[in-house]
């Protein structure tokens, strides 16, 4: 089996839901691997902040340069974000994800150069051309934006069932609901038919929880690399009170 085919296994039990850490770098990559996690899924967040840059912000280059530090740091699946592609083609960002060593990626439904959402059907052909590009050597995560730049309420809910539903015909193995309300997981899933992530967030569910409302995939944003950094921060005054400064 591949690590590609290996990924997208795990989204279907038996073990669910899917528990995906998200390293920011090798170092952290390693430690969520020796902690016996499956697979992981970097955070572009997280990522940006350990090179210096503020979220959106990476250069490509960057970002796929550190997706293949932390590949070549683990020996399983890794999926990267790769927010809404960087405006390269499908052959092109297919071709930068498979020399970087990734098996699945985030893409995004949000328009960074307008802030606004992109128009689904728009967005479904860009993942089918992913998806034609990547045949199933890509395990392709939709990220679908309403609840962040698009409708409120359950126009929300209905305008993410329609853009997954959309995105899964066009060959996404995964629809990322960012920031649906908990209690309404169950019921995007079986609306989209394919596996649905969410994500852990400060004093939201836990990922058990998630499972339990219907996510089969849980990450975490930056969320990991917020924590890690809050505990240096905590070192670091630990240390200046120590020298008495």
């Amino acid at each position: 089996m591949t690590a590609a085919e290996t990924l997208r296994a795990l989204h279907h039990g038996p073990d669910l839901p899917l528990v995906l850490p998200g390293p920011w770098d090798a170092a952290s990559a390693r430690v969520f691997a020796d902690a016996g996690f499956p697979a992981l899924a970097t955070p572009s967040a997280g990522v940006a902040a350990s090179l210096g840059y503020e979220d959106g912000k990476t250069p490509a280059e960057e970002m796929f340069a550190a997706v293949a530090r932390i590949v070549r740091a683990v020996d399983i699946p890794v999926s990267a974000d790769v927010e809404a592609g960087y405006g390269l083609s499908a052959k092109e960002l297919v071709g930068r994800l498979a020399d970087a060593g990734a098996v699945g990626c985030n893409l995004e439904d949000s328009d960074h150069a307008s802030g606004a959402l992109r128009d689904p059907r728009e967005q479904a052909d860009w993942l089918a051309r992913v998806r034609a590009e990547a045949g199933d050597g890509l395990v392709i995560n939709a990220r679908i934006d309403t609840f962040l730049r698009g409708a409120k309420g359950e126009g929300a809910v209905e305008d993410a069932i329609r853009r997954g539903r959309l995105y899964a015909e066009a060959g996404a193995d995964c629809v990322y609901p960012f920031l649906a309300p908990p209690p309404r997981l169950a019921d995007i899933a079986a609306a989209v038919g394919v596996p649905v992530n969410a994500a852990v967030i400060p004093d939201g569910p836990s990922p058990r929880e998630l499972g339990a409302l219907g996510a089969a995939r849980v990450t975490f944003g930056p969320g990991l690399q917020w924590r890690a950094t809050a505990a240096v921060a905590e070192m670091a005054a630990g240390l200046r009170k120590e020298l008495g400064r």
